[in-house]
């Protein structure tokens, strides 16, 4: 297996996707932001800000099954490029929203940035066999998903540092230079694009459907689809509950929502190098295994968060059931790559995000409902029991030998470069 040092040295393609990939999601915090910063200056609405989530969100989910199919149609580079660039006019345009009150423009602005956005990451997921031989493939998805959680860390404090040190014009004209620079860096790739298979070629409802039907065709990925699905019904509560947890169960303030989230992302940086340890070694039996494992550390450390009484413990088990959610998402999606059917890779991966977005959206509205009716403990205690529920539907289906390993269908070798 590749190390990660001698994937960036060695494999050219992999080293540009990479460096477009860290730039542009610094650049989106900038604009997360900052956008949330001009929000409570401009109006102090809590109702603003809930309108900024739901413009971002659901966008994103409808945007899933279209860019799905025309990434499996079409030359996935070019579409990665006409979204990065889509969104750097977009990002620039977030200005003429700084010295006024607009918040239909904020909405609009919002919701067109992050429709184009899953032509792009699910089209980056799809690309890598075709830019990653079978050796490298493991290495290149451990480092892509560690380097968006790294990011995530980065990114949240840079961008409140800039927007801060030099203005909101300038967070937002820094992102639209990261798309632009990302661009250029996919444009870079010596890329073959494939013709789109015949089978393909029909309207664009039946492509969509025919990609639902093959993940449910497939056992090992439609038991992902559940993992994302299980995961997201509790990932969605956390956003809320972290909030609550740092503010009103131990009085800690914004401090307190800081900690539970700065411990959270140390979580996924380990998880996501334990998953890439685990990886390289464990065979398709014992990936499942690992699996089942994770989810149970996953789910039970979220279960114990929800009961103790210790703040410095709170914070460890919020550490420990991120690095299960990690472990899982490096593993699974390792599989993901090394078993989608190149046909059907745009669609698997934009379905895969669509799903967990539009779960995560429930979750979320489902968890600030609850919360006028229920105490934040018993929702954590809920939603962490949720998540050792689908570890539980995992290994049940392992045991009953319903994930058999599919065949091995990604690309033998990258193209040159």
């Amino acid at each position: 297996m590749t190390t990660l040092p001698g994937l960036l040295r060695q494999n050219r393609n992999y080293r540009y996707t990479w460096m477009g990939q860290v730039v542009s999601e610094i650049g989106d915090y900038f604009n997360n932001v900052a956008v949330l910063a001009l929000v409570m200056e401009k109006s102090g609405s809590g109702m603003v800000v809930s309108g900024v989530f739901l413009s971002r969100a659901i966008p994103a989910v409808l945007a899933g099954p279209v860019a799905g199919v025309l990434l499996d149609r079409f030359d996935r580079r070019r579409i990665m490029i006409a979204s990065d660039l889509l969104r750097a006019l977009v990002a620039a345009a977030f200005v003429f929203t700084v010295h006024r009150q607009r918040p239909w423009l904020l909405y609009l602005l919002s919701a067109v940035l992050m429709f184009a956005s899953p032509f792009f990451t699910a089209g980056r997921a799809a690309i890598l066999p075709s830019i990653a031989s079978k050796e490298e493939i493991h290495a290149a998805n451990s480092l892509t998903q560690t380097t968006s959680w790294a990011t995530l860390t980065a990114g949240t404090l840079l961008g409140g540092l800039g927007a801060a040190a030099l203005g909101y014009h300038a967070a937002f004209l820094l992102n639209a230079v990261s798309f632009v620079f990302s661009a250029w860096c996919i444009w870079k790739i010596a890329w073959r694009a494939a013709p789109a298979p015949a089978a393909i070629r029909a309207s664009g409802t039946r492509d969509f459907i025919d990609g639902l039907r093959y993940i449910a065709s497939v056992p090992l990925i439609a038991g992902i689809a559940m993992i994302s699905f299980g995961w997201a019904l509790g990932g969605g509560a956390a956003q809320v509950l972290f909030a609550l947890f740092g503010e009103q169960v131990f009085h800690r303030g914004a401090t307190g929502i800081g900690d539970i989230w700065g411990f959270a992302g140390i979580g996924l940086l380990l998880g996501g190098t334990l998953g890439h340890v685990v990886g390289r070694r464990a065979g398709f039996p014992a990936y499942k295994r690992a699996v089942t494992v994770s989810y149970l550390v996953h789910g039970a450390a979220y279960m114990l968060f929800s009961r103790t009484g210790s703040f410095a413990a709170a914070l460890l088990l919020m550490m420990l059931s991120r690095v299960g959610m990690a472990v899982t998402s490096i593993l699974n999606n390792s599989q993901l790559l090394r078993h989608t059917a190149p046909a059907y890779r745009g669609r698997v991966f934009a379905t895969m995000e669509a799903l967990r977005n539009a779960v995560m959206i429930v979750s979320m509205a489902a968890a600030g409902i609850a919360s006028q009716y229920a105490g934040p403990r018993t929702l954590a205690l809920i939603a962490g029991a949720l998540g050792s529920a689908t570890a539980i539907a995992w290994a049940w289906l392992d045991a009953a030998g319903r994930l058999p390993e599919p065949p091995d269908t990604g690309e033998s070798s990258p193209p040159p470069g």
